[in-house]
């Protein structure tokens, strides 16, 4: 079976699962799967899929926590997306597949073939806890990366056929003891000077802080690194807690782990805020809408039991569903992977 994988290169979630799902892949040799990334500098790559096509893709325009949406439009090539759809060649595949990757998802619908959907925004199809909705925003959610068969990812099922998140285990099997007062910091669409300002008078408590704009650099309390999928993880299994945006992948990890979890999500997306709601509604995270010192302070003096989840390894599930031709109902996968009813 020959496969076309799409991922969308906005933020490392997609990046880290599609990883995951590579690594699955493999184990059957009879698939040929190929990958095209999008929405991401090429420099900055895939992960450890090295083999992979490249289109520019959409992705959108964040500003000091705030979707910018002129800026959005600017950055984004409308004519080269529409002309990318136009002329992707879809004929050698038995299958397609999209990690909310918009050009194939496009292409594919163009053409009336059939597209297997996989990701944390197929999941709001189904009515679970949402905010910052408005029919132009679910519009936008249900027709970026449109799927003939939605595989939507969540934290919780909420009573429907939603899978849980998929997670690279090999790279969080190995256990450290949590190192009391240090934290992970990954805000990569705020300001790093404001999240600075924040944070270094807390003096007593150590911050690993990842961004984009960031050189590698101890400064009393505060340890900047650049971006970086492997240094990231090594800080992460041995830290206590987690300071970060409202992003599928990363706060998955944190409930697999069992780190504390504040979070602020991404002001004006949908995604990002009704991941909020959900994890408000379940508990799991200290959500504030706007980063706060005293917030941030009653969260570090004052810490609750953080939440530990044991997902099964969805990863390897989907492999054998893609093996099999799609054919089990996503409601059956659903309440065989949470182990109750999810339908």
């Amino acid at each position: 079976m020959k496969i076309l994988f799409g991922v969308q290169g906005t933020g490392n979630g997609h990046i880290n699962r599609a990883n995951t799902m590579a690594a699955a892949l493999e184990k059957y040799p009879d698939l040929d799967v190929n990958w095209l990334l999008s929405g991401r500098n090429p420099e900055l790559g895939c992960g450890d899929i090295q083999d992979y096509s490249w289109r520019e893709g959409l992705t959108f325009a964040v500003k000091k926590g705030k979707i910018n949406l002129l800026a959005t439009l600017k950055k984004n090539n409308l004519r080269q997306f529409f002309n990318d759809i136009k002329t992707l060649d879809l004929q050698p595949y038995d299958l397609v597949i999209t990690d909310y990757e918009p050009i194939i998802a496009h292409a594919a619908r163009k053409r009336g073939i059939r597209v297997v959907g996989i990701g944390n925004q197929y999941a709001f199809k189904y009515p679970i806890p949402m905010r910052g909705t408005n029919p132009l925003s679910l519009a936008l959610m249900n027709n970026f990366s449109p799927a003939t068969t939605s595989v939507g990812l969540h934290w919780h099922h909420f009573g429907q056929p939603i899978l849980p998140p998929i997670l690279n285990f090999k790279k969080l099997e190995k256990y450290q003891p949590n190192i009391p007062n240090k934290h992970i910091v990954y805000l990569p669409f705020e300001n790093l000077e404001f999240i600075s300002e924040l944070l270094r008078t807390f003096v007593e408590f150590e911050f690993y802080i990842y961004h984009p704009e960031a050189q590698e650099i101890d400064f009393g309390n505060l340890h900047y690194r650049p971006i970086s999928r492997n240094g990231f993880k090594q800080n992460l299994l041995n830290a206590c807690g987690v300071i970060t945006n409202c992003g599928f992948e990363l706060i998955s990890e944190c409930l697999y782990l069992g780190k504390r979890i504040y979070c602020k999500p991404i002001e004006g997306q949908m995604e990002q805020l009704s991941n909020a709601a959900a994890l408000t509604q379940l508990g799991y995270a200290e959500v504030s809408f706007k980063l706060s010192r005293a917030e941030i302070s009653a969260w570090l003096h004052h810490p609750t039991s953080a939440t530990k989840l044991d997902y099964p390894d969805v990863a390897q599930a989907l492999a054998g569903w893609i093996v099999d031709g799609c054919k089990e109902s996503t409601a059956s996968m659903a309440t065989r992977l949470w182990g109750t009813n999810a339908n």
